[in-house]
């Protein structure tokens, strides 16, 4: 075409870059400003705000017929246009990408990239379904960094594609990985989530370090990757692999980016603080003649509460709560203070605690330990024989524990096992009618818990034990016993206490709600428990509807999974300004107060208190309560997220010593792909795929969580299985099972006997 012929054309479509595309291609189309223009023009005017590629073809005079070079011209570049997030394609009637609209500022999102083990991504949004970003998206992020991007497809199975258009912030620059090296060069190998995305670091570095190859060692980030370019970064440490567990929770603190370093403010102010004296005990009750006690896990180091129980005339009961004043040395807005919101919470890991105090307080002057005088925030609790709470008062005091127990140990009291409890219970007459009296009290709670209907699901803690060299011996239940729950129900007094009262006084505190099961997650449920026969409403359950379930299957072998179906059907709980109750306790109005050691929101709600009952000014905080609900909720999310994914590497870790191995394990979740066993003496679950179930095809019902052959072979939940270990991918933290045999079907899952006609007399 000749260059007037290109202008003439160009002068029809009015193009502003019609010099430019001129200039590059000897048969022109339109520029990509001039579509994008033409676009917001036909979506504005169309019914559904969008418009197809044949419309767009239209507009501009282009044939697909008699202008086919053309025609594929504009669709090779909505293609590009698509990809580089200038405007959106969606699947139209026929099932292709044919149905385009424009771009716009509104419709650039911000959100915090979620990596796969394979390589993809999400971009997490909040209020809006989620972006997945292909393969070629991840190269410039890792997990965790804040983008701005837009959708740019949405495919025919209605999952929306987006792409990255700037990094906003970088969630990490240090990093944990496996040294290794390729034919160009060395790199960093980095672990899931971040398996994607290796950083290059230089032969000079290395030799510097003293790293070796397929060890692990610590790297900083000094050029974030591109889509073209990997990262490139300076080895900072090289790491020992003599200690698994060290490694991998020393990774994750950074994958998650959780602090784990305290300031020299912070350890400043902390170091500051001696032993409370008399001037410290000024204006506070002293409660040291109590015998107060702490009772705990055999591990644990920070004692956040004691417990003190006497019976009143009537047959009614006092029961002191005495929490650990940790708002007399966390100052509001001090150093310490605004560490402790940054962190939200301690972080538990197998034998590894990363505290939201620093030690010389969490373990030390806010711990309650025994024989020494500490400062407390006290709820002094009258209770009626049959449970209910008819007074209460807070105070401020001083306690001297005179005992620190253990779970066991009063267990062992209770049993009457006494050659193992320790002479301060036994031997101090005081502590003793203290336990007893509380034992007592344990048995009207329990009997309130089930009034009100209350859940208690049947689901396993475990325990990994360690050698010394720091490998794993061994994976065990962790019970609970009556001085556990015992402890639980003490807890559930004081908390539901403070809710009452900061809801009276109207203070600036963060409650714990616990809103009630959506109706989508009701209607599975209500389908699932048609098979025993149990009625369970489709919508706005009850309290009293989960609990008809568990009192009915409690006593059956396949519990364990029925009740952690129930569970997944529960909402996720978490802190908010406004209070809306808690539906798995079945309270109205409930809060945290009893562990300000380790969470933020209790030590919030511990100033506010003591403000108010001292008549002292609340603190103005350097954030706003919707803020600080937000903030503790994610963080609490994040400690729970990092611990599992521990626990979860550390099993896996464990099952590769024991490939080929056989164990019985019992049906924990049905998907349409597999069933997910879980190890009946480990607690490890595992995958046995649906192509390893047998022959026949396989179709998955979710009515009742089966999968069933055509050839009527049928498995489901609470099934009990011989399963041999195939795999373990440490990459995705899966583990694979073969199916050896089915040892026995859960009662739901035997087949039905059909009745056998009656003859009829003749």
């Amino acid at each position: 075409m000749a260059k007037s012929n290109k202008n003439k054309v160009f002068n029809i479509w009015n193009d502003p870059n019609a010099h430019a595309e001129a200039n590059k291609y000897d048969n022109p189309i339109p520029s990509r400003l001039l579509i994008i223009q033409t676009l917001a023009g036909l979506c504005e005017a169309s019914k559904h705000g969008d418009a197809t590629k044949n419309q767009l073809a239209h507009a501009f005079g282009i044939d697909s017929k008699h202008n086919a070079e053309q025609f594929e011209a504009l669709s090779n570049r909505l293609k590009a246009m698509t990809r580089d997030g200038q405007v959106m394609c969606q699947y139209g009637k026929r099932g292709k990408p044919d149905l385009f609209k424009a771009i716009k500022e509104e419709d650039v999102v911000t959100g915090v990239v979620s990596a796969h083990s394979k390589g993809f991504g999400f971009v997490v949004l909040e209020d809006m379904p989620d972006l997945f970003l292909h393969e070629k998206q991840m190269r410039w992020v890792f997990n965790g960094d804040t983008v701005k991007a837009v959708a740019t497809l949405t495919d025919h199975k209605g999952r929306t594609e987006g792409r990255i258009l700037e990094v906003v912030e970088r969630s990490q620059d240090n990093f944990i990985g496996t040294l290794q090296q390729d034919d160009d060069g060395y790199l960093v190998a980095l672990a899931s989530p971040n398996l994607h995305q290796p950083i290059m670091v230089t032969e000079e570095s290395v030799k510097k370090s003293g790293a070796m190859l397929e060890h692990p060692v610590k790297v900083k980030i000094s050029d974030y990757p591109t889509q073209q370019e990997f990262a490139n970064g300076e080895i900072t440490e090289a790491m020992t692999d003599d200690n698994d567990r060290e490694v991998i929770i020393e990774t994750t603190l950074l994958n998650y980016d959780i602090p784990h370093e305290f300031s020299k403010a912070v350890m400043k102010q902390a170091n500051g603080y001696a032993e409370p004296s008399n001037k410290d005990f000024k204006g506070r009750k002293d409660i040291r003649d109590l015998p107060l006690v702490t009772i705990d896990g055999e591990d644990s180091c920070d004692f956040d509460d004691a417990v003190y129980a006497e019976k009143r005339s009537g047959g009614n009961y006092r029961v002191v709560i005495a929490i650990a004043d940790v708002s007399h040395y966390v100052t509001a807005n001090s150093a310490l203070d605004h560490e402790a919101y940054e962190r939200g919470t301690s972080v538990y890991f197998p034998h590894h605690v990363v505290p939201m105090l620093p030690e010389v307080l969490s373990n030390g002057l806010c711990s309650l330990n025994p024989d020494i005088d500490r400062l407390c925030m006290v709820a002094d609790i009258k209770v009626s024989r049959v449970g209910n709470i008819t007074g209460y008062e807070f105070y401020p005091a001083v306690m001297h524990s005179q005992a620190r127990l253990t779970y066991n140990q009063v267990n062992n009291y209770f049993e009457g096992k006494l050659d193992t409890v320790p002479e301060s219970l036994t031997g101090n007459k005081d502590v003793k009618k203290s336990i007893d009296v509380l034992q007592q009290l344990y048995g009207v709670l329990i009997k309130k818990r089930e009034e009100r209907y209350a859940m208690e699901f049947e689901t396993p803690e475990v325990y990994i034990k360690f050698a010394e060299d720091g490998k794993i011996d061994a994976i065990v239940p962790r019970t609970r016993g009556d001085a556990h729950k015992l402890i639980e129900e003490c807890m559930l007094l004081a908390n539901t206490a403070a809710a009452e009262f900061s809801l009276e006084h109207k203070l600036p505190v963060l409650y714990r709600n616990h809103d009630r099961p959506d109706d989508t997650k009701s209607l599975r449920i209500h389908e699932y428990a048609k098979n025993f026969g149990i009625s369970f409403p489709k919508e706005n359950p009850t309290q009293a509807d989960y609990q008809r379930i568990i009192e009915a299957t409690k006593e059956r072998p396949d519990a364990i999974s029925i009740h952690s179906m129930l569970l997944r059907s529960m909402m996720q709980a978490n802190y908010a300004l406004t209070n809306i109750g808690h539906f798995g306790l079945a309270y109205e109005a409930y809060s945290h107060f009893t562990s300000p050691i380790r969470r933020y929101p209790d030590l919030m709600l511990h100033r506010a208190i003591k403000a108010k009952v001292t008549k002292s000014k609340q603190p103005v905080m350097d954030f706003d309560l919707d803020e600080a609900g937000e903030q503790t909720s994610d963080t609490e999310r994040r400690a729970e997220e990092a611990s599992r994914f521990v626990e979860s590497w550390l099993k896996c870790h464990y099952m590769r010593d024991h490939l080929g191995d056989e164990f019985v394990g019992t049906v924990s979740a049905v998907t349409g792909f597999g069933l997910f066993v879980t190890l009946d003496n480990l607690f490890v679950d595992g995958l046995v795929h649906i192509s390893n179930l047998g022959n026949g095809y396989f179709t998955f019902d979710e009515k009742t969580q089966q999968l069933l052959s055509d050839g009527g072979t049928l498995y489901g939940l609470g099934d009990s299985l011989k399963v041999k270990v195939a795999g373990v991918n440490m990459d995705s933290l899966q583990i694979d099972f073969d199916l050896i045999e089915r040892l026995q079907a859960s009662e739901m899952n035997k087949p039905k006997k059909k009745r056998r006609a009656r003859k009829k007399k003749a």
